[in-house]
């Protein structure tokens, strides 16, 4: 055989073996292409997905925070405050006193979650019309029209309740024994 028949016999397989790596090469390129356009949208997909994501967590936050603001403001109605007041008079030797007392309690709906609080404003102080004697500096006992062996001194003010209740048994037994409470001054008892 001759170097042409050789030539025309090996030509036509390298002619296949050159197309076939041109055509390969050719669909490498349109693969890595399309696989670059894939991963292009991909990324776009992916940055879609990751904004709403993001709104969507905003979204939720901001509802959880109106929903507790909402449940706030509602249990906020539920609580209410009651008041009184009156006027409290109190007299004693120094004077008349007059006292505006208000009182508050704190409700959740009818249940009271505190006690009464009060507080007190004074409304008028001062010496009234009936105020009550003072002690005379000279007792009744100290004055006595008696021989001069029995003169007595005079007694001292008492200290305790304890004394003033002895003083009054002594000095009144018809009214029978006398027992003072730590109110007794409140209601004007001396």
């Amino acid at each position: 055989m001759h170097l042409d028949d050789l030539m025309w016999l090996f030509l036509p397989v390298f002619v296949a073996g050159g197309s076939m790596l041109i055509t390969y090469y050719i669909m490498q390129a349109r693969m890595e292409a399309a696989l670059a356009h894939e991963r292009e949208t991909l990324a776009e997909l992916r940055a879609i997905i990751d904004s709403h994501k993001v709104q969507m967590e905003e979204r939720v936050r901001a509802t959880e925070e109106s929903s507790k603001r909402k449940a706030l403001d509602d249990f906020m109605q539920d609580i209410r405050i009651d008041e009184r007041s009156y006027v409290r008079e109190s007299k004693s030797v120094d004077g008349a006193r007059k006292t505006m007392v208000m009182q508050e309690r704190l409700f959740f709906r009818n249940i009271p979650l505190s006690n009464w609080i009060e507080h007190e404003m004074v409304v008028e102080e001062g010496n009234g019309q009936t105020q009550l004697p003072r002690e005379s500096v000279f007792a009744p006992a100290a004055v006595t029209t008696t021989t001069p062996t029995q003169i007595t001194a005079p007694r001292q003010p008492p200290q305790t309740s304890v004394e003033v209740t002895r003083l009054i048994d002594q000095d009144a037994p018809e009214l029978g024994p006398m027992v003072l409470t730590p109110h007794a001054a409140a209601f004007g008892a001396q």
